[in-house]
């Protein structure tokens, strides 16, 4: 190991600063929260972004939003305002980076990204950019070296698992949030050689996408990344093998079949009754109508008649199997042998921890934290619970319009930039959004258009909202 790449816990035995271009001081108290006025100014107004996931093994490397990134850096670069930007956890993907240890990672995020980094320095010049760890690069809270590398850049790299702002005369709590997921917390925050759960998840399954993704038909695979929550990857993957990577001949024969699965399971039920003589199906009536079409309808009445005869079949032997799967499933629950809880709940354990914050620091009126990638704002008590999002792609779930046929999931880009002020009414939270090309035009089949047409997912971000003390709504934009 190099000199100058010291881990943080032995770093601190002989230094006592935090090193940055920018003039900074904190104090960091029992709870891992950095308290300080970087800035120091109560006029100061907060951009607060998060979950950008930068870098990684080869296909993770691209960053489709990098232009929408340096157009934002340069925006704040050009302000009036006395502004800080704060990038509120998992700015890089280091977990993803499974060949280099260490800042190796940095370096090669320098080489990869030179304009984001000038960017960087630019736009420090004019407002401070304050950097918190999260789960991806928790390694930036495990390396002294990376302070000081980030701080060429105007970087103010913080070191702890929080930090806290003044705004106006009340106070902002910054976190990632990965510490209140039990699957990605680290008991020793700064250990480089502790590894939850969620890193070996990473480095096992996201970075080997990253590093095979290339080898599709479509380079579909690099998105895993950005499949929340982790339950629905397996369907998610089912469904762009599907759409994606089977051979057309295959496709093309099964989705006729599929998407006339509901009707033809309907028509096996009435032959069925027909055959014990509890109803008679007008047989000669269905052909005679199919028969108006010529040779056309003649073939779609010989497919539906070859699906009815399958789906026949198939119900006669669903009917036992689905008791046998039953009583499987009840046996399985009652030894307790499936964990179903695999990723933290949504927004409940952040509430939880910001109801804490909020009791221990009457001043704080937001908790702003990042981690679930979903952009959202409640309210407790008149203060404010705030989720950064993400500029990863979000993918919607949609069933396709008929059939049995997998469900499409529609990509989407909401790049969310959270905006916090003082104001005369109080702590005005607003979100905005930076423009992108809707994904879905390049990424989606056009089978999966064509099967999800009206389905189309329009994401919204949530409302302005002040922090007043007194009642106020929560805006969660449905997903």
């Amino acid at each position: 190991m190099d000199e100058d790449v010291i881990p943080q816990r032995e770093h601190d035995e002989t230094m006592g600063e935090v090193h940055g271009s920018n003039a900074y001081n904190r104090t960091a108290n029992n709870d891992g929260n950095a308290t300080s006025g970087a800035g120091g100014d109560d006029d100061t107004v907060y951009y607060a972004i998060s979950d950008l996931h930068i870098g990684g093994d080869e296909q993770l490397e691209h960053v489709e939003f990098l232009e929408e990134l340096l157009a934002f850096l340069r925006r704040l670069e050009a302000t009036d305002e006395t502004a800080e930007l704060v990038i509120n956890g998992d700015a890089f993907g280091l977990w993803e980076f499974t060949t280099l240890e260490g800042i190796e990672k940095f370096d090669a995020l320098v080489e990869r990204y030179p304009a984001l980094f000038e960017q960087l320095r630019a736009t420090g010049e004019s407002v401070q950019i304050t950097l918190l760890p999260g789960n991806h690069d928790h390694e930036l809270a495990a390396y002294d070296a990376y302070v000081e590398r980030f701080a060429e850049y105007n970087v103010a790299l913080v070191q702890e698992q929080s930090l806290t702002r003044p705004v106006g005369d009340r106070a902002i709590h910054f976190e990632h949030g990965n510490q209140r997921d039990p699957n990605n917390r680290f008991e020793d925050f700064g250990n480089p050689h502790e590894k939850p759960l969620g890193y070996h998840y990473n480095t096992l399954v996201t970075s080997r996408a990253g590093q095979v993704s290339a080898r599709g038909r479509r380079n579909w695979l690099k998105d895993i990344q950005a499949v929340t929550p982790t339950e629905r990857v397996p369907v998610w993957f089912l469904s762009k093998y599907f759409y994606n990577e089977m051979h057309p001949l295959l496709r093309y024969a099964a989705v006729p079949f599929l998407l006339l699965f509901n009707l033809s399971a309907i028509v096996a039920i009435a032959v069925g009754l027909d055959l014990v003589g509890v109803w008679s199906l007008p047989t000669e009536t269905v052909e005679g109508a199919f028969g108006r079409f010529g040779s056309a309808g003649a073939f779609a009445f010989s497919l539906l008649a070859i699906n009815v005869a399958i789906v026949g079949i198939l119900v006669l032997v669903w009917i036992p199997l689905r008791f046998i799967l039953q009583d499987f499933k009840r046996t399985i629950d009652r030894f307790g042998l499936v964990e179903t809880e695999f990723t933290v709940d949504p927004s409940e354990p952040y509430r939880a921890a910001a109801t804490d914050v909020f009791e221990s620091d009457p001043e704080t009126a937001v908790f702003c934290y990042g981690h679930t990638h979903r952009p959202a704002v409640d309210e407790h008590d008149g203060r404010l619970i705030v989720n950064t999002g993400t500029w990863l792609k979000r993918f919607h779930r949609r069933p396709v319009i008929a059939g049995l046929l997998p469900p499409v999931f529609h990509p989407t880009f909401r790049l969310s930039i959270v905006r916090i002020a003082a104001e005369d009414e109080g702590v005005a939270v607003e979100y905005e959004t930076m423009d992108k090309p809707d994904p879905a035009k390049t990424d989606l089949t056009f089978t999966e258009r064509l099967l999800t047409v009206g389905r189309v997912p329009d994401p919204t971000i949530p409302d302005r909202v002040v922090a007043t003390d007194t009642q106020t709504t929560s805006t969660s934009p449905d997903e």
